[in-house]
């Protein structure tokens, strides 16, 4: 059973797509990421699916329910724009507030416990007005952790945090994930720290679904190369070329694709009178596989 399925889901605004037809499949148990540049759809997708939204057409389906169901709305947690707080009011009364809106049972023990899912358990009398960006963010998504969802939905909640920030957020979305069975959809233009928790991506574009995948599919379609800085940067490039084809410079190096093999590299350079003081191997990210990906879009 899938978390999340979507088929030919379309939404409208003045006679212009958001979400143009769009097919989406998310497994329970995964941290989806959901990508594409600002105004191709994410956030009236996940909208749609939270049912702030009323689709045009299409059909979404959670957890093999149809998504108005009240035994599966129940079952979902979202965190879109903004937490939503009273900014007068401490960390622990506004969680309440939202509690008993929710009409939940044992409300204290439940605060209690998404406050220490998002690493909170001593901030809990602090106004929300004094808490960092960081801790409203993290203060949201305890707020959509209420009642134990099986799906939790982010729009961006990285954006703006810093690095420290990042990383408690990329270790409480592991930990919602791996301790607790939650699947996850987030959405975030920060590329590189989705890299690092998300198993499966989705690329949305113009309000279509151009690809999903997952970590692993990514990991096999992305191009290895070997990076390296020379004293003749031109020169050793048009070595390079010559003999590996793919030769690219970025950010100072000089990118060897779809090469494996260091010493190979390292013997035809220093045939042709160049030694390489810097030489690493790796492959394309995330973020490079996007932009390529757009790229090619573009072309065509």
């Amino acid at each position: 059973m899938n978390a999340i399925e979507i088929r030919n889901l379309s939404k409208s605004f003045r006679g212009m797509y958001a979400v143009d037809h769009l097919n989406m499949t998310v497994p329970v148990g995964a941290i989806y990421g959901f990508i594409g540049e600002n105004g191709s759809g994410k956030s009236t997708t996940e909208k749609l699916i939270c049912g702030h939204l009323v689709p045009d057409e299409g059909e979404i389906r959670l957890f093999g329910k149809d998504y108005t169901d009240p035994g599966v709305r129940v079952r979902v947690g979202a965190l879109i724009e903004n937490a939503g707080c009273f900014p007068g009011s401490s960390v622990y009364q506004n969680l309440m507030m939202q509690a008993i809106n929710l009409n939940l049972e044992n409300r204290d023990a439940e605060i209690r416990r998404v406050l220490e899912i998002v690493r909170m358990e001593d901030s809990a009398g602090i106004k929300f007005k004094s808490c960092s960006l960081g801790m409203k963010q993290r203060i949201g998504i305890a707020m959509a952790l209420l009642g134990d969802p099986a799906l939790l939905i982010l729009d961006e909640p990285i954006n703006g945090l810093d690095t420290d920030g990042m990383r408690i957020l990329r270790e409480i979305l592991v930990d919602i994930t791996q301790k607790y069975g939650c699947t996850v959809l987030i959405s975030s233009h920060i590329l590189g720290e989705l890299e690092k928790i998300a198993t499966h991506y989705g690329i949305i574009r113009q309000g279509r679904m151009i690809m999903e995948l997952s970590a692993e599919e990514m990991d096999s379609r992305a191009q290895v190369f070997v990076s390296l800085k020379t004293k003749d940067m031109q020169g050793a490039k048009a070595v390079l070329k010559s003999n590996f084809g793919s030769v690219k410079e970025e950010d100072g190096y000089l990118r060897v694709y779809d090469v494996d093999d260091t010493a190979v590299i390292v013997d035809c350079l220093m045939k042709n009178g160049h030694t390489p003081n810097e030489l690493k191997k790796n492959k394309v990210g995330l973020e490079e596989y996007y932009i390529e990906l757009m790229s090619a879009k573009e072309e065509k």
